[in-house]
Formats: C-alpha cells, sequence, structure tokens
C-alpha cells in the first residue's frame, strides 16, 4: 500500500467517503473492488511488467472516476420537493431572458447552440485528453500530478450531490426553459444524459468543475506548454455557457462547479508549498 500513487489514495478515500454516507451495503463493495484494483496494479508494476502496469496505473483513475459518477445515482431520492430548484431557476430566467444571453446564442442560428451542445459533449473526454496532452509531450512522469488535481475538482463535486437534491431544468422546467434551436448535437446530448446520467443532483455541476480543474492543472504543470491549459479554460468556459443554455444545468451549479474547480487548486497548491 505504501507504493500506491497519490491519485489512487484520492479515490480510496472517495469510495470509503460513500460507503460511509450510503444507506446500503453497495458502496462499500465498490470500495473493496476499487482497493483490489489499485493494489493489484502497483504489485504488478513492482514485481511484473513495470511499464505494462506503469500505464495502466495512469489510466485507471479516469474508469474509477466513471464508477465514482455513476455511484451517485444511488442517492436518488425517492420524493422530491423542489424547493431549490424553484430558487435557482429565478436566476436562470433573468440571465436567460432578460439579460439576453438566449437571444444572443441563437441570434445567428444553429452555429453557435452547435458549438456549445459540442462543447458539452466532450466533456466525457476531457480526462482521456488530458493524459494523452501529457504523452505526446513526453512529460508522462506528470501525470499523477496532473490527474490529482483533475480528480479532485471531479470527485468534490460529486461528494456534495447527496446534499443537493435536485432535477435539471430541461426536465423539471422542460415546457417552458428550453432552446428554441434544435439540433443534431443537442439530440445526441440529449440521449446520453437521459440514458446514462444520473439523477441525483445537479449541484454543483461536475462537467464545470473538471474542466476548469483540468486546464488549472495543465496550466501548473506544464507551464512551457500554456497553449493547452489556456485552450482547456477556454473550453471550460464554453461548457459553462452550454451547460445553462441548454438547460442541462442551473447558472449556480455552472458557479458552484467552478469554485470546486478553484478550492480543489487551492488546496493542491498548498499542499505543494508545505512540501
Amino acid at each position: 500500500m505504501r507504493a500506491l500513487r497519490s491519485t489512487e489514495w484520492l479515490l480510496i478515500g472517495y469510495f470509503s467517503y460513500v460507503a460511509l454516507i450510503s444507506p446500503t451495503r453497495l458502496p462499500l463493495l465498490v470500495l473493496l473492488l476499487a482497493i483490489a484494483l489499485v493494489a493489484v496494479l502497483a504489485y504488478g508494476e513492482a514485481r511484473g511488467n513495470p511499464l505494462f502496469f506503469s500505464i495502466a496505473r495512469d489510466w485507471a483513475p479516469l474508469l474509477l472516476t466513471l464508477i465514482a459518477y455513476r455511484e451517485m445515482d444511488w442517492f436518488t431520492p425517492l420524493v422530491w420537493d423542489h424547493h431549490l430548484e424553484f430558487r435557482w431557476i429565478l436566476f436562470d430566467r433573468s440571465l436567460l431572458y432578460g439579460w439576453g444571453l438566449q437571444h444572443a446564442i441563437e441570434s445567428a442560428g444553429a452555429v453557435l447552440p452547435s458549438y456549445l451542445e459540442f462543447c458539452y459533449l466532450f466533456v466525457y473526454a476531457v480526462g482521456p485528453f488530458t493524459v494523452t496532452v501529457l504523452y505526446l509531450e513526453h512529460r508522462r512522469n506528470r501525470v499523477n500530478q496532473v490527474l490529482l488535481l483533475y480528480l479532485l475538482g471531479t470527485l468534490l463535486a460529486y461528494a456534495l450531490f447527496p446534499y443537493f437534491p435536485s432535477q435539471p431544468p430541461r426536465t423539471l422546467f422542460g415546457d417552458s426553459d428550453l432552446p428554441t434551436v434544435m439540433t443534431s448535437i443537442r439530440r445526441f446530448n440529449l440521449w446520453i444524459v437521459n440514458g446514462y446520467g444520473i439523477h441525483s443532483s445537479v449541484f454543483p455541476s461536475a462537467h464545470v468543475s473538471s474542466a476548469f480543474s483540468a486546464g488549472l492543472a495543465l496550466l501548473l504543470y506544464l507551464p512551457n506548454r500554456k497553449r493547452y491549459g489556456l485552450g482547456m479554460l477556454i473550453y471550460a468556459a464554453s461548457v459553462s455557457v452550454a451547460a445553462v443554455y441548454g438547460r442541462y444545468h442551473y447558472a449556480v451549479d455552472v458557479l458552484a462547479g467552478f469554485g470546486v474547480s478553484v478550492i480543489a487548486a487551492g488546496i493542491i497548491l498548498a499542499a505543494n508549498k508545505r512540501k
């Protein structure tokens, strides 16, 4: 266990937290399986094929993060009171209609809505893209550091889901608050979130927190290749707009997701300073 990476310890800590707050035993089983996986990979690197298992350990945290996301569906409440959503929607309507955000986005037809939906779709590839960038830049030695910040920003958002049960505006307020431009990319996004998304909470936005965390991690650990970090931050800002415009999230979800990424970066910077 002393050979585990910090990302692996973070995931074990997260799965332990979920097992503690869950009323069922399923998260305990997930915790044990996660411990077994990271232990086997660490043992394989130490006693078997070092290169193969080392590369496997670069990518395994992304798989475990997907499992962590799916776990949150077990916290879906049986009864909803929607007191949070009815407060959050007021700010959204001011932003979209009172301040003209929706009209501005749709003023050029389907061009900007398609771009935003495209950005929202590819959030699922942010983790693999970030690791691939480090490989291409011959910085495999920094994969664990970059993933630590990315995972911290993502898992912190997941950890808050059980305390803010909420439904997305596209379903709760779908009759009155939807984009007027329908594109094929949006149809695909809706198919994914309706069929494979979780339904326990939308606060804070993990899409936003993970994208901003990846951008901050690339800026921090690839200082000589700032185009990657800056590009990811611009992309994260686009995801934020897409989340509100597409009614996948409330604006407060997006703001909270950005805040979570800043907190994650602050924790990492403070830890690095202590070292």
